[in-house]
C-alpha cells in the first residue's frame, strides 16, 4: 500500500483524533474515503494502528495531496516526527456499537458490554457522533441502578489507579451547580492537618466560571504527575492536583467532552462519572455534597434522595464507605465567582480573617467534621468542633502554605481583572433570590475561568437589605469585549430579585438542609 507524509496540523481537536486528507490524494480516491469516516494510520506492520476521524480540505496551505495530517491529539499518538512515512485504510466500525443500538431501542445492557464500549471508546473507534448516541439513550432511556455499576467498574478499568498504601484515604466530591462553592480547599487542609490521608485530584472547570483545580493554580502547580502526588501526599497528608494527568477513568473524560456541550448530566451518568474517578484516585472513604436549591443542579428534596440512595447503592458494591450530606444550594457560596475571587475568599477563611465570608467558613467546617468522623478516633458529633479547632489554630493554614510549597508555589498569582463594573439594585428591598445560573454564567462570559482574574464579586446575599443604587455585585474583566458581554447579560437579568421586607424569607447561618427523616446528624 502506497504511504503519505505525515503532517502535524496544529488544531485542538478537545479529546478527538482527527485526520486530515488533500481532496486530491489519489488514496481519498481509490479507497472511497468520506468525510467523518474513521481510519486507521498505521507507522509499520507491528505498530498499534491510531484511529481518528477523517475531515478532507481543498486547500493544500493545511494539507498537500501527498500528506496526512493529524490534529495535536492524534499526532502525539503516533509518536512519528513530521515527513515519516505512513499508510492510511478504513477502519472497522467497533464491535461494541451494536450494544449502544440496543440501548437506543431501550435495552437493558450487561457489565461485558459496558466494559467494551468504555474500551473501544478510550481506543479512539467510536467518533463524538457514536458516543453522543451512547449518552443520550443514557439519559433517556435511563440506566437500571445495577447498569450505573456497571458502567462505574467499566470506566475504572479503562485507566490507571492509584494505590496510597493507607486503610484510610479520604476525598469528597460536590456535585456542582453552585458558584463559589471552593470548599475543598478550605476541606483538605484541615483534614490533612488532622492527620488524615486527603489525596484530591481535582476537575478544571467545562462549564463553570471556575473548578476546584483552576483556583488552586491561582496559588500553586496542579499538573502533577502519579510520582510527584504519591511524594507530596506521603509527606504533607493532602494535595489539591488537576486529574488530568494521572489518565484516571480516562473514559469518563473522553464521555465528559461530550456531555458537557450537550448540557446532558443524568443521574446514572453523574454517579457513574464521579465515583469512577473517586474508586481510580484511591479513596476508600467518600463524602459526596449534594446542593440542593431552586437554580441548583438538583432542584427537589425528593430527587436529591433518590440521587444519594443511587450512590450509596454503586458506593456500597464498589467497597466504599460513602456518606451523601444534602446542603443548602439557593444561593452562591462565598463572595468570589472565578478563579482569583475564590482563591482570595479561601485564603480569607484559613488565615482567619474577620472579614471572611461566613458561608463559606460554615459549610467547609460542616464538610470537614463529616470527613474527620471517618476516623475511628473521633467520636460521632465530635468533628465540627475538631474541625474549627484546627481552622482557628492556623494549623489548617500552615498545613495548606505547605502543600503550596510541595506542590510549587505559583511566582506570578494573576492579578485582578482591571476593568470593574458595579451591578447596582434596581430598587429597595431585601434580596429574596439569587440565580446560581445566571451568576454563573455573567462570570464566564466576563472571561472565567480562562481569564483567570476574571468574574463576580457578590456584595447582597440573601436575606440582606439593599438600597436603589446600592451594589448586588461587581464584574471583573480583562478584555474590553468580555467586559461588554458580562455587562449587556446583567443589564438584561441581574440574576437578584428583590422584594419589600415583608417578603423576606430571611437567612440563617446553617449549610445542612433541613430536610425531615434524612438520618444526618446535628
Amino acid at each position: 500500500m502506497d504511504t503519505l507524509k505525515l503532517r502535524r496540523i496544529a488544531i485542538d481537536t478537545y479529546r478527538e483524533n482527527v485526520a486530515f486528507l488533500h481532496r486530491d490524494c489519489p488514496h481519498y480516491r481509490s479507497e472511497g474515503f468520506q468525510a467523518l469516516n474513521k481510519v486507521e494510520i498505521l507507522a509499520g506492520q507491528n505498530a498499534m494502528p491510531v484511529l481518528a476521524v477523517l475531515n478532507v480540505v481543498d486547500d493544500g496551505a493545511i494539507v498537500g495531496p501527498d500528506e496526512l495530517g493529524l490534529s495535536e491529539q492524534a499526532f502525539a499518538q503516533i509518536r512519528l516526527p513530521e515527513g515519516a512515512r505512513v499508510t492510511v485504510c478504513q477502519a472497522q466500525p467497533p464491535a461494541s456499537l451494536s450494544s449502544v443500538h440496543r440501548k437506543i431501542r431501550g435495552e437493558r445492557l450487561e457489565e461485558a458490554e459496558y466494559v467494551a464500549i468504555a474500551r473501544d471508546i478510550v481506543n479512539n473507534r467510536y467518533s463524538k457522533i457514536e458516543m453522543s448516541a451512547f449518552i443520550v439513550a443514557c439519559a433517556q432511556v435511563g440506566l437500571e441502578r445495577e447498569e450505573v455499576l456497571y458502567l462505574t467498574r467499566a470506566m475504572v478499568d479503562s485507566g490507571e489507579r492509584l494505590d496510597w498504601g493507607a486503610g484510610l484515604v479520604a476525598d469528597k466530591h460536590c456535585i456542582g451547580g453552585v458558584p463559589g462553592n471552593r470548599t475543598t480547599l478550605i476541606v483538605m487542609p484541615i483534614v490533612a492537618a488532622h492527620g488524615l490521608l486527603i489525596p484530591k485530584t481535582s476537575s478544571r472547570a467545562i462549564t463553570s466560571p471556575a473548578g476546584t483545580a483552576d483556583t488552586m493554580e491561582v496559588l500553586a502547580r496542579v499538573d502533577l504527575s502519579p510520582d510527584q502526588l504519591h511524594e507530596i501526599v506521603h509527606r504533607e497528608r493532602g494535595c489539591l492536583a488537576w486529574g488530568g494527568t494521572a489518565r484516571l477513568a480516562p473514559a469518563d473524560d473522553v464521555l465528559i467532552a461530550v456531555e458537557r456541550p450537550l448540557s446532558l448530566d443524568s443521574p446514572g451518568q453523574m454517579v457513574a462519572s464521579i465515583l469512577a474517578k473517586k474508586v481510580a484516585a484511591g479513596a476508600t472513604h467518600l463524602l459526596i455534597d449534594i446542593p440542593v436549591g431552586p437554580t441548583a443542579k438538583v432542584r427537589h428534596h425528593q430527587d436529591a434522595l433518590r440521587l444519594r440512595k443511587l450512590f450509596e447503592f454503586v458506593g456500597d458494591s464498589l467497597g466504599l464507605h460513602l456518606e451523601v450530606v444534602l446542603t443548602n444550594g439557593s444561593q452562591p457560596i462565598g463572595r468570589g465567582i472565578g478563579p482569583v475571587l475564590e482563591a482570595r475568599d479561601v485564603l480569607a477563611v484559613l488565615n482567619n480573617d474577620p472579614q471572611a465570608p461566613a458561608d463559606l467558613r460554615d459549610k467547609s467546617l460542616l464538610l470537614a467534621g463529616q470527613i474527620l468522623e471517618f476516623d475511628p478516633e473521633v467520636r460521632g458529633g465530635a468533628g465540627r468542633a475538631l474541625a474549627r479547632d484546627l481552622l482557628e489554630s492556623g494549623r489548617a493554614a500552615a498545613k495548606f502554605r505547605a502543600i503550596i510549597a510541595a506542590q510549587g508555589a505559583n511566582p506570578d498569582p494573576p492579578p485582578l481583572g482591571s476593568l470593574r463594573h458595579e451591578v447596582p439594585a434596581p430598587v429597595d428591598g431585601i434580596v429574596t433570590a439569587i440565580d446560581n445560573f445566571q451568576i454563573a454564567r455573567i462570570a464566564r462570559l466576563a472571561g472565567a475561568p480562562m481569564d483567570q482574574g476574571a468574574g463576580v464579586e457578590l456584595h447582597r446575599k440573601l436575606g440582606d437589605p439593599v438600597r436603589q443604587g446600592e451594589t448586588l455585585y461587581a464584574i471583573y474583566a480583562r478584555f474590553p469585549a468580555d467586559y461588554r458581554f458580562a455587562r449587556a447579560l446583567a443589564g438584561q437579568d441581574t440574576g437578584y430579585a428583590i422584594a419589600a421586607p415583608l417578603n423576606s424569607p430571611g437567612h440563617g447561618g446553617d449549610w445542612r438542609l433541613p430536610v425531615r427523616g434524612l438520618g444526618m446528624p446535628h
